[in-house]
């Protein structure tokens, strides 16, 4: 176990230096100079801009700015915004919590109607039941999620005369305020990823119902709850998990577009307009911080799998 979370950890360090090159290199290459449209806005003299450049490393060769921004991240120090000039770690404090919250409200509603209806939908094969679990999930699958928030907006508007409140509240010093704001894009951003996990689970469980070991308990005259949570659901919940595990990065892409539409000031809407600004800083830190998500859900889900099987063994 101990080296299996060895190699693990070391494969983290591996992608999250490989992720953090491609971004670098990759805002660089878009269109446009933050420097040339700070001294165009603002009208500054050719001083300024030599100042901005040399203070963000911007006027010496690639390599040598991404081992010095590599280096500053590992000493702690995230940078500093171009255009709000305020420390992005600060920025980070106050955009992180709202898309944690957002992300983790999305996951919970997801497995709160997923697991249930595919588990159901699974022993209830071919019912009228299963027929509207399985086109619900569809439905789920085909519709985007920003499309969804558009018209919970319009047609909340028109047909119960529901708005977005249209300041955010934190959670801690306003939940009533907060959670006004937040349940309808977690609920948006929670069934689309109903969908993928539902169909999954009843897939899965179909699978291990019809194994010998499920027949022998029906023959012993266990009930149905002991034989389907005891004994098929655990072995249909490994490549569940790991679907779960997979929706992280719709998650955190879902963030972006519902965060931008409902005006929450997290990470997704920060995001969205610091590549609009070509704010270097900003958008290596975002991406960054998004992979170590990814990479270590990723982990997680690699650890949890002992837990559901005892079969598996991590040598």
């Amino acid at each position: 176990m101990q080296r299996y979370l060895a190699r693990r950890l070391l494969l983290v360090i591996v992608t999250l230096i490989g992720v953090s090159m491609v971004v670098f290199m990759a805002v660089r290459f878009l269109p446009g100079d933050v420097v040339v449209q700070l001294a165009a806005e603002l009208g500054a003299s050719p001083e300024f801009r030599a100042a901005i450049e040399k203070k963000y490393s911007l006027g010496e060769n690639l390599p040598q700015q991404y081992f010095e921004w590599a280096g500053d991240v590992l000493s702690g120090d995230l940078g500093t915004s171009i255009i709000s000039t305020r420390p992005v770690v600060d920025e980070l404090k106050v955009r992180l919590p709202p898309t944690f919250q957002l992300g983790l409200m999305a996951m919970t509603i997801a497995l709160i109607i997923s697991l249930p209806v595919g588990i159901l939908s699974a022993i209830r094969q071919d019912s009228f039941i299963d027929f509207v679990a399985r086109s619900f999930a569809i439905g789920l699958l085909a519709t985007p999620s920003f499309w969804i928030g558009l018209l919970a907006i319009s047609y909340g508007f028109i047909w119960l005369g529901w708005t977005p409140p249209l300041r955010y509240h934190n959670l801690w010093e306003d939940p009533v305020a907060n959670i006004k704001l937040m349940w309808v894009p977690a609920l948006i951003l929670g069934t689309h990823i109903t969908g993928t996990v539902m169909r999954l689970t009843r897939s899965t469980m179909l699978e291990v119902l019809r194994q010998d070991y499920i027949r022998t308990a029906w023959s012993k005259g266990l009930r149905e709850r002991v034989i389907v949570t005891r004994h098929a659901l655990r072995n249909a919940i490994i490549p569940v998990i790991t679907v779960i595990g997979m929706q992280v990065p719709l998650l955190l892409g879902g963030t972006v577009i519902l965060e931008f539409i409902f005006s929450i000031p997290g990470m997704g809407s920060y995001f969205l307009l610091s590549i609009q600004l070509r704010d270097y800083p900003v958008v290596q830190i975002v991406v960054l911080i998004s992979a170590v998500a990814v990479v270590m859900s990723n982990l997680v889900v690699d650890l949890a799998y002992s837990l559901f099987d005892p079969r598996v063994r991590y040598a």
